[in-house]
């Protein structure tokens, strides 16, 4: 039946559309994101239904030539199992052609996407936090003090492939706080608070060691409101990410099971404490 079924490139109405089915999913999205997930790639979201109506959804996102990746797999619940999930799955296959693909699975749809040639690498925990007041910490500045273009290169150690248009909305996402680690003059860790449906998500994490992340994952705890929730998405591929959560106390609320088909990124996991996005990568 899936040949029967219209697979259409989404505009800016149909990914809201997607955000709001992520949402009704209990997936949380950013306030904002629709924007910069768009700014990744303008024809990585496709919708099945009718012009004015989604019913169903899924994002095949191309970063350059070699690497894709998965997400907002959704369809209607009253629609599930009409074949508009073949038809968009098959669509979004396409779209990445043979690129190292990535995505992150639930767990009980893992066996789905390893029937469709996609192999498990690690599993990532969602752990829920308060936000605070701390003290201030040394060499932990706004990120826009530092040139887009170092943080553009150091994004790039931290993911398979370029993400220029993504990154550079993404840091500016509405209402989200971006800061940096520096250490004489050098950049040593990033990371980012946005503001969700319900509380805020830090996304990306990354740094060199465990204690600048702590350092980041505090001063942005301290810069949104005093006792919210605050998400970290952490991949347990990285011991020292999930030492760091679980020195916290931070409680665990969902998991992930990250997998690529195409081969395995060599993009070393030990810097990133935290996913930028389970949707984009």
């Amino acid at each position: 039946m899936s040949g029967n079924i219209l697979v259409r490139t989404a505009d800016r109405s149909a990914v809201d559309a997607a955000v709001e089915l992520a949402a009704e999913e209990g997936w949380n999205p950013g306030l904002s994101d629709a924007a910069a997930f768009l700014a990744a790639d303008a024809g990585g979201f496709l919708a099945a239904g009718a012009a004015d109506g989604v019913d169903g959804t899924i994002s095949a996102v191309r970063y350059g030539d070699a690497y894709a990746f998965l997400g907002f797999f959704i369809v209607k619940k009253a629609l599930r199992g009409t074949g508009i999930g073949r038809a968009l799955w098959e669509a979004a296959l396409r779209r990445t052609g043979g690129r190292l693909t990535g995505l992150d699975s639930v767990p009980q749809l893992e066996g789905y996407y390893q029937r469709h040639g996609f192999q498990s690498a690690y599993r990532s925990v969602r752990y829920l936090a308060r936000s605070g007041k701390s003290e201030a910490v040394p060499g932990i500045v706004p990120l826009g003090r530092v040139r887009f273009a170092k943080v553009e290169e150091y994004d790039r150690h931290h993911f398979p492939a370029p993400r220029t248009a993504f990154l550079d909305a993404w840091v500016r996402t509405s209402g989200s706080h971006a800061l940096a680690a520096l250490r004489d003059g050098n950049l040593e860790g990033y990371g980012l608070v946005r503001p969700c449906r319900s509380g805020w998500k830090v996304g990306p994490l990354f740094a060199e060691t465990r204690s600048t992340a702590e350092a980041l994952f505090s001063s942005l705890l301290s810069s949104v409101p005093e006792g919210e929730d605050v998400f970290l998405d952490v991949p347990l591929a990285n011991p020292a990410a999930a030492a760091l959560a679980g020195s916290r106390g931070l409680a665990p609320v969902f998991e992930t099971v990250r997998m690529y088909r195409g081969g395995v990124p060599t993009t070393p996991v030990s810097g990133i404490y935290g996913v930028t996005s389970f949707e984009l990568g």
